[in-house]
Order: structure tokens, then C-alpha cells, then sequence
């Protein structure tokens, strides 16, 4: 697969953009464990244009996490450009516009999947950026805001025709949010559309290797996106690249394999980000990662509480010295199946 000049091979695994949630830290993890392609977390373009001090941090990108995108979103098209202008000089390696948040607060504004109830601002706004930027400009989306506009595959040809170098699409209308199960139907008519040539990139309840392999082949998606199914979970695109290459379900990763990566996702953070937002950031990593393990309530509660470093990491080392290299038999916890 080729987004524009960016090569990403056969098959890619891209991480979702996520708020609070795909921030540098989480993002090196996933890197480690393959992820192909990864986004900031999304930016907000007012934000981003006034300066607003968490707003322009996300435009942070290090070396070892590229290919990398930064997605913006906005309602207003010379706020869009502006914010992607002051995105391009980060030097990521696309701009990606999100069109499919389905957050009250910004669609009802218009912005994120707002957007799907106004298809000539979402036309207008994507291709002033296109018009503006250097970099290649891709798009991420819904199937429509209700089961009443699932417009997909007209949209993405006048996407396409406007300039965009990849188009993602999550398999839900914005009425659904995140409910009920996801389309893969309507995102397999975009792809198999003989009128679209930039890649088609699938989204929705990938939630481990079988599923994931499923939708390469039953609908033809060119790379497909993972999101919630990654938190705390950061092993999944390794063990998704494993099957899809050699057929096999690898073991999960161990307690000991899963603290140490814990432990590394913690100190990341500590660097990353100042005082206790590390800290209560981390949470709903940290939730997961020892998802499954017997009787894990009281212990999951001492990690969902504590405040400080010390305490996690010994909570941590804790968990590590009781169940060492067991594996947690619920396979259906960790490959969704």
C-alpha cells in the first residue's frame, strides 16, 4: 500500500488516533509491537490557531514513531488551513482530516462527524487544505451521520476527486456512535468501487488477529485501523502481523512480558507529560493490561486509584511476582474469537 509517496507494504496496521489515549508514549509501544502507521492525537484547529498550550503539544513527533500523521478538525475552512499549515511545519509525513468524531460537544459544532450533515463544507474545507498544504492530505470518516444519509460511496469519489491521498472509513454512522456492530459492507463498496484509486483504509471492531484478517480478505480494504481494541493492548498489531503472515495465533503475551511493558509505557509517559496527568492518563492503559487474570478486582482498584509513581510501579512488580509467566487461558479477552 501507497499513500502518495509514503510506502507502507503489503497489509498495514494503522493506530487510531484517540484522545488522551495516542499520545507519544502509547505510540512508541505500539511501534514496538508493529504497528505501521500511527496519528498524533487529534488537534482541534481553534485550538491549534490561538496557540492553546495542549493543542499545539500534540504537535510533538519524534523520530522513532515515523510514518506518522497529524489529524486535525475544525467547522470553519480558514481556521482548517491555518491549522494546517502551522501542522505542516511538525514535519509529519501527511495531514489527515477527521470527519468522523462522534463526540456531542464537536459534532454538534459542526466539526468531526458533524460534518456529514453538511457535505459541501466538508468538500469546501478538505480541498482548501489540499489546495494549502505540501504534504498529502488524507481523510478519515463515517458512512454517514444516520441509517437515513449512509452516502460513503459518493462522498469518498468526490474526496478523491478533490485531491485526497487515502480515505479511512469507520464502519458506523455517527448515530450509532460506538454502538451495535460495525459495516464492513459499505466500506467494501468504497474499496471495490471501480471509480476510486487511493487506498481504502477499514475501521471498526478489529478486535484481534482473526477479525482483522477477515476483513482483508472478505472486503478487499488495502490497510485497516485499530483503535479501541489497542488500549492496553499495545500487543496486538504483533499479534495481528503474525497471523496474517504465517496463519498462526501466537500465545499472549505473558504477566512478566506485560508488566515490563507496563512498566516502559509508565516511564514514557512520566517523560512525556508533567506532575499527575502521567499518571491518570495512564489508567486506562494500565485497566488492561492485566485484563483476565483471576480474582484481579481488588488489585485492579489499587491501580485505578494510586497517585503516585512509586506505588504503581510496586503495584505493578506485585502483580508480576504473583502470576510471573502465566498467560490468561480467555482467549476471547485477548484475540476475539
Amino acid at each position: 500500500m501507497i499513500i502518495a509517496n509514503i510506502s507502507l507494504g503489503d497489509y498495514p496496521l494503522f493506530l487510531a488516533p484517540m484522545e488522551d489515549i495516542t499520545d507519544p508514549s502509547f505510540r512508541m509501544v505500539c511501534k514496538m509491537n508493529g504497528a505501521d502507521f500511527m496519528y498524533t492525537e487529534f488537534i482541534s484547529s481553534d485550538g491549534l490557531i490561538r496557540d492553546g498550550r495542549k493543542s499545539v503539544r500534540k504537535l510533538d513527533i519524534y523520530d522513532f514513531e515515523r510514518p506518522i500523521g497529524i489529524q486535525l478538525y475544525g467547522h470553519l475552512t480558514d481556521a482548517m488551513v491555518e491549522a494546517a499549515l502551522i501542522a505542516e511545519e511538525a514535519k509529519p509525513e501527511l495531514i489527515d482530516i477527521n470527519f468522523g468524531c462522534p463526540v456531542k460537544k464537536i459534532a454538534n459544532r459542526g466539526a468531526g462527524a458533524g460534518m456529514l450533515r453538511n457535505i459541501p463544507l466538508m468538500l469546501e474545507i478538505t480541498e482548501a487544505i489540499v489546495k494549502a498544504v505540501k504534504l498529502p492530505v488524507t481523510v478519515k470518516t463515517r458512512l454517514g451521520w444516520d441509517d437515513n444519509s449512509k452516502n460513503i460511496v459518493e462522498v469518498a469519489e468526490r474526496l478523491q476527486d478533490i485531491g485526497i491521498k487515502a480515505l479511512t472509513i469507520h464502519g458506523r454512522t455517527r448515530a450509532l456512535f460506538y454502538k451495535g456492530v460495525a459495516d464492513w459492507t459499505l466500506i467494501g463498496a468504497v474499496k471495490n468501487n471501480q471509480r476510486m484509486k487511493i487506498p481504502i483504509i477499514g475501521n471498526g471492531d478489529i478486535d484481534g488477529p482473526v477479525k482483522a484478517k477477515e476483513m482483508f480478505d472478505k472486503y478487499g480494504v488495502d490497510g485497516i485501523m485499530i483503535g479501541r481494541a489497542t488500549v492496553g493492548r499495545p500487543w496486538i498489531f504483533r499479534d495481528i502481523r503474525h497471523y496474517l503472515n504465517t496463519g498462526e495465533l501466537l500465545p499472549e503475551p505473558s504477566v512478566n512480558e506485560k508488566a515490563a511493558l507496563a512498566l516502559l509505557h509508565l516511564d514514557k509517559s512520566l517523560e512525556f507529560k508533567e506532575g499527575k496527568r502521567a499518571i491518570y492518563e495512564m489508567r486506562r492503559h494500565l485497566s488492561n493490561y492485566f485484563k483476565g487474570l483471576p480474582h484481579f478486582k481488588e488489585t485492579r482498584l489499587k491501580l485505578l486509584t494510586a497517585v503516585e509513581v512509586d506505588d504503581i510501579k510496586f503495584i505493578i512488580n506485585e502483580i508480576r511476582q504473583k502470576w510471573g509467566d502465566f498467560r490468561t487461558d480467555d482467549k476471547t479477552s485477548v484475540y476475539g474469537i
